[in-house]
């Protein structure tokens, strides 16, 4: 598999547990790539959900993917400042497909005044007895709730203003080379 380079698009495949596929992003700009990480940008992308729905993103986003972490991070770039929506989910792998994880239904949103909020926990208690999550599965999952509020409170990578700025930036750049 050829990684991506900056400028390229790529799609994004978000699956549930038991295999199935849960929401598709289709055009993706690379802005970084890394032998651990994946930062890109969405700005008016299609998504199409598992039931055929479709959709486009409303405002920019910078997006956040690595190869260790259990979570993947979208910083939704708005007027009122940047949200931060942030799935629990497998670590990404690459295909000549797309970039791909396993959702868990765990999310924790960052609103623009720093209030966080875990969503979505009864469903994925309701995820987790019907495709009997591995114990494993659940404990990384916890651990990695933990990081990830870790990460919100002091302020980094994705949660650094100057992180968005920079990769906001730089996908401006790339997207008026056209």
């Amino acid at each position: 598999m050829q990684i991506p380079k900056e400028g390229d698009y790529v799609a994004i495949q978000s699956y549930k547990h038991d295999g199935s596929l849960h929401r598709t992003w289709r055009d993706t700009m690379v802005l970084k790539t890394s032998e651990d990480a994946l930062i890109g940008c969405n700005d008016h992308t299609l998504v199409t959900e598992s039931d055929g729905r479709r959709w486009l993103t409303r405002e920019p986003a910078i997006v956040y993917f690595h190869k260790h972490y259990w979570f993947n991070v979208i910083a939704m770039i708005r007027e009122a400042g940047v949200s931060y929506y942030c799935n629990l989910a497998t670590p990404y792998t690459m295909d000549q497909e797309a970039l791909k994880y396993i959702d868990y239904d765990l999310d924790v949103k960052v609103f623009p005044d720093g209030e966080k909020r875990l969503l979505d926990v009864d469903e994925y208690e309701a995820h987790r007895r019907k495709w009997q999550y591995p114990a494993t599965t659940d404990q990384i999952l916890k651990a990695n709730v933990r990081v990830l509020v870790d990460w919100i409170n002091h302020g980094k990578g994705p949660f650094s203003q100057a992180y968005i700025d920079l990769w906001y930036n730089r996908y401006l750049q790339l997207s008026h080379r056209v």
